[in-house]
């Protein structure tokens, strides 16, 4: 899940190039961590730091959630500028990872311990490949993956005369046709409500998984070059701008939790969302999940979709690394990965979880078809000037998908070209 986070800018540091590879044998000692704000993650990150901290009373963890403010993003951007990161952050956005080592401020995991590489492989597997920076190191340690699907509200449904048991939403068509219907009978405010600010990581929330299931999978860029512009993306910008235009959706920023809460507050009839979705809808609406439409309607089976996956960083002005790694692999034994799905309803990345939480999948079914996904999910492209690439794309969408009108192949195609020499600088 986006979280929200700010700290305030000190003393700047004069570090800069790819990161830090350890200066030294690391040392051991007490160490910080950040974990979300999400309740249920809280919950996991205290009980896994309580049992670290009980046998091991020298290297004591002290955890807090990441500071509110404007974005996650931005704090760590700031932390690390200002040399006051943590040692540890279990909230670290993959396609931050190239400014934050940019920056200096992640420690070159591959070079710094010797068992960094040999670990996170067996863990994980073959998704590392897609983690693994310009360099061919790791500086970032895969940790959480949340295959999106469809959340559709049951009730909302009925009200408005559609199948509430088996919805018709494999298509863009179909979904356009139901929130019409939603919009007519105002069984809801608005069919879809994904959030409507600037944030450049909100593109990970409206286009990009949409766009994943609609083109096999198709990162944003490929080989150095966008590759929205083909039609499977051009399909994806004109649903959505059909969405704005008929006001389907809100251009406007939701006043609450602008992730969950037009879902969660019944003002959207439908949501986009992960595994996580489970701990904040229950209670708050009946719902059912279907996977994410596309534009010829492909089968769940081959439906790709977006991994939403939150990493563990460790950043370089920690002390007392040694700990730190030591703390990364505890809290990612097979008995905590299975503690984070059962608490939290995020899927670790690893290779083997049917193994390790089988019999909870078996028991909770509704997290299956989540499972199931796994394999299908993509993340974001690992590639340098991500931020920047990312928010050239957020504003060509603010200037001709949330207003419902506009030029999108003009747009598109010039942010295209910008793109292609952020990704190549």
């Amino acid at each position: 899940m986006a979280l929200s986070a700010a700290v305030a800018v000190v003393l700047p540091l004069s570090a800069c190039g790819s990161g830090d590879s350890g200066g030294g044998k690391p040392t051991s000692g007490s160490i910080d961590i950040w974990y979300s704000t999400n309740e249920q993650e809280q919950a996991w990150a205290k009980a896994t730091v309580a049992a670290w901290n009980a046998g091991h009373p020298k290297e004591k963890v002290t955890a807090k959630a990441v500071p509110s403010g404007k974005s996650t993003e931005d704090v760590i951007g700031a932390a690390i500028t200002a040399g006051n990161t943590p040692c540890l952050v279990y909230n670290t956005a993959p396609a931050a990872v190239s400014a934050f080592q940019k920056q200096g401020g992640l420690v070159n995991l591959s070079d710094t311990f010797g068992d960094a590489e040999s670990f996170i492989e067996k863990r994980s597997g073959k998704a590392v490949d897609g983690f693994r920076s310009t360099d061919g190191k790791l500086y970032q340690v895969p940790w959480k993956t949340n295959p999106f699907m469809l959340y559709y509200n049951k009730d909302v449904f009925k009200k408005a005369g559609l199948d509430a048991e088996n919805p018709k939403l494999s298509t863009y068509d179909d979904v356009l046709a139901a929130a019409k219907k939603i919009k007519s009978s105002q069984a809801a405010d608005f069919a879809l409500y994904p959030p409507a600010t600037s944030d450049y990581t909100n593109a990970l929330f409206d286009f990009y998984p949409l766009y994943l299931a609609n083109s096999g999978g198709t990162q944003l860029v490929k080989d150095k070059k966008a590759t929205f512009t083909s039609k499977p993306g051009q399909q994806t910008l004109g649903f959505w701008q059909e969405m704005y235009a008929n006001g389907y959706s809100s251009p406007e920023a939701y006043s609450g939790d602008m992730w969950a809460g037009p879902f969660s507050d019944g003002v959207a009839a439908m949501g986009i969302a992960g595994p996580w979705g489970k701990g904040q809808f229950d209670g708050k609406v009946k719902y059912g999940t279907v996977p994410l439409p596309t534009a010829a309607g492909l089968p769940a089976g081959k439906t790709s979709t977006f991994a939403d996956s939150k990493n563990v960083g460790m950043f370089s002005s920690c002390k007392n690394k040694q700990t730190a790694w030591k703390f990364t692999k505890f809290s990612m034994s097979a008995k905590n990965d299975a503690q984070l799905l059962e608490k939290t309803g995020q899927f670790p990345t690893r290779s083997d979880v049917a193994a390790v939480a089988g019999s909870y999948l078996k028991e909770n079914p509704f997290y299956q078809p989540f499972a199931d996904a796994v394999p299908r999910s993509v993340d974001v492209p690992n590639i340098a000037g991500s931020t920047e690439v990312w928010k050239t794309f957020r504003t060509a969408w603010e200037d001709a998908v949330l207003p419902g009108k506009g030029d999108l192949k003009g747009t598109f195609d010039k942010a295209a070209q910008e793109i292609d020499d952020q990704a190549n600088g």
